[in-house]
């Protein structure tokens, strides 16, 4: 009886049963731990690896897309898209320490492939450790140059250019390209941009008399000239007027009134200077 129990039972066999096993405990382990294995980049991201036995690894840069890292390893991940920082209320002073508020839109991004040195040199909080106050400082250097007037009327775009230039100066070698500074608004104390204003108001009242006044003498210079052009075209007219040359004239207009068609009777020698005198002429 035990020997027919015994042939009528399988054999277990353990080598053929071990690969499964393995893959099943494979299997189990990816299931439960494939979030701290696995890392997406999005598109528009940048990726370093901050490995737990060796440190950050700042020369591999990871592209957008699904990456496999080991679970005690970290996977530090930056946006490197054209980012917009806006620093609304930034007081500065003008040339003559009048306070002025400021609205700056500011454009940037972090180098994609220098991503490991920005995190090692400066860290995710960039923004706040070198953009925000790069800003700030370039625009005081640069609002201190000018007059309220200036900065009020017609130097917003030099100013706008010399706090890029600036700003990317400070920036410089810090693993960030600037792309744009735009000054959005600039608020005088109003007792100022009134005064402003008036003034303002009344250079361009002068500058248009001014205008009317270079108008009405450049007119008035027109006039002298075609007046003395005529005088002198007469002069010459007159000197030129003989007596001989006016008789020799008048001779010609003599027959050619009479050949005309109308009546008239001519008086031979009866005019002034003796040209003869037409009479009759209808």
């Amino acid at each position: 009886m035990a020997q027919f129990q015994q042939q009528g039972q399988p054999e277990f066999n353990t080598k053929k049963a071990l690969p499964v096993f393995l893959i099943i405990a494979v299997g189990v382990f990816l299931l439960i731990s494939w979030n701290s294995i696995t890392v997406k980049i999005n598109s528009g991201e940048k990726g370093i690896m901050y490995h737990y036995f060796t440190g950050l690894n700042t020369d591999n840069v990871y592209p957008d897309g699904m990456h496999f890292k080991a679970p005690w390893n970290k996977m530090i991940i930056y946006d490197v898209r054209k980012q917009q920082y806006e620093a609304k209320g930034m007081k500065v002073l003008s040339s003559n320490g009048l306070e002025i508020h400021i609205d700056v839109s500011v454009w940037f991004l972090p180098v994609a492939g220098e991503i490991g040195q920005l995190h090692g040199n400066i860290g995710p909080d960039y923004i706040d450790k070198f953009i925000k106050p790069a800003v700030r400082s370039a625009a005081r250097t640069v609002f201190g140059k000018y007059t309220p007037e200036e900065i009020y009327s017609s130097k917003k775009e030099i100013i706008q250019s010399q706090i890029v230039n600036e700003t990317g100066k400070i920036l410089a070698n810090k693993h960030i390209t600037l792309d744009n500074v735009m000054i959005k608004s600039v608020t005088l104390p109003e007792r100022i941009k009134a005064a402003i204003s008036s003034k303002l108001t009344q250079e361009q009242e002068l500058q248009a008399y001014q205008f009317t006044l270079e108008k009405a003498e450049k007119e008035a210079q027109r006039q002298k000239i075609e007046a003395e052009g005529k005088a002198n075209a007469n002069r010459i007219i007159s000197a030129s007027l003989t007596d001989k040359i006016l008789k020799e004239k008048g001779i010609i207009a003599t027959l050619e009134l009479a050949n005309s068609p109308n009546a008239k009777v001519v008086v031979v020698g009866s005019g002034k200077d003796g040209l003869p005198m037409i009479l009759g002429n209808n």
